[in-house]
């Protein structure tokens, strides 16, 4: 067994979006988007079974995570999946795991 002094650099990142995606709430509302989709909260509470409040909050943790992106247009917030930042997440520690294997 080897000691873990610091996190490898292919991993640096990504905690904030491994906590995230931990959420079984924040992984429904992500899974409530079509490819390229863009939602306003009401249409993503629609989608929910929580309140706008607890919609509200899951979606600041997914966006400062970098899971979601967003836009305002007019007095509406519009939100969509990041799909780059998380795919590269996901890539850099698989490609690690393969390579301690």
């Amino acid at each position: 067994m080897k000691k873990i002094v610091s996190i490898p650099i292919e991993w640096k990142g990504t905690s904030e979006l491994f906590l995230a995606l931990g959420d079984e709430h924040r992984q429904r509302i992500l899974l409530a988007f079509e490819p390229k989709e863009h939602l306003n909260i009401m249409q993503i509470v629609a989608a929910s079974t929580l309140s706008r409040t607890a919609v509200s909050h899951h979606l600041k943790v997914l966006h400062r995570a970098g899971a979601l992106q967003s836009e305002k247009i007019g007095k509406e917030v519009y939100f969509w999946v990041n799909q780059a930042v998380m795919a590269d997440a996901l890539e850099r520690v698989l490609d690690y795991i393969k390579t301690q294997t």
